[in-house]
């Protein structure tokens, strides 16, 4: 499945295509932000994939992306814990995950699918946000209660916007505010 490329004038363009398992992803040629940074801000602070076969999906993004080619402006890639990791410039932002996924799951929690993480200073008050304009707290979670995230805890929500999109607040924690160790360790 796939849609584009589609032109947007004057920065660049977009498609949009589906990888094996079914989750959706999106590619952009052209201009970028270059103040742009994962984590700051407004930009997502993390990217992580539920999918069936995490070193599968990480040999199709890879060849797909470039992913790991050596190229200065690509992604580092690393296996750790049964997980794939992405890193950029030594720092760790994206996550391939195995785990159980149905792809024709009527519920889009258990369908392979990338997930976003947005941090934000205040969990209740952008959890009313959302839910303000049109979206809803998705019960169960990220795995739509087949099983808790490892790191399940109180300074996260799982939400969908009002066309079902799933994304992730997160409150930073210590942890997150950390300095990397010189090896991109997280």
């Amino acid at each position: 499945m796939g849609v584009g490329p589609v032109a947007f004038p004057p920065r660049g363009r977009a498609a949009l295509a589906t990888d094996r398992e079914g989750a959706a992803f999106a590619v952009w040629e052209g201009r970028r932000i270059s103040r742009w940074r994962v984590g700051e801000r407004t930009a997502p602070a993390w990217l992580e994939l539920h999918t069936r076969d995490a070193f599968d999906a990480a040999v199709f993004y890879g060849g797909v992306l470039g992913w790991g080619d050596g190229n200065p402006s690509g992604c580092e890639v690393s296996y750790e814990s049964d997980q794939v990791v992405l890193r950029w410039h030594g720092e760790a932002v994206a996550r391939l995950n195995s785990g159980p996924v149905e792809s024709a799951s009527p519920r889009p929690q258990l369908r392979p699918r990338w997930l976003v993480r947005f941090r934000v200073p205040d969990l209740e008050a952008a959890t009313a946000a959302v839910v303000k304009h049109g979206g809803a707290v998705v019960p169960g979670g990220e795995w739509g209660g087949v099983r808790a995230p490892k790191d399940a805890d109180e300074h996260r929500v799982v939400v969908r916007d009002p066309d079902g999109a799933l994304f992730t607040l997160d409150v930073p924690t210590e942890e997150d505010e950390a300095p990397q160790d010189p090896g991109g360790h997280v």
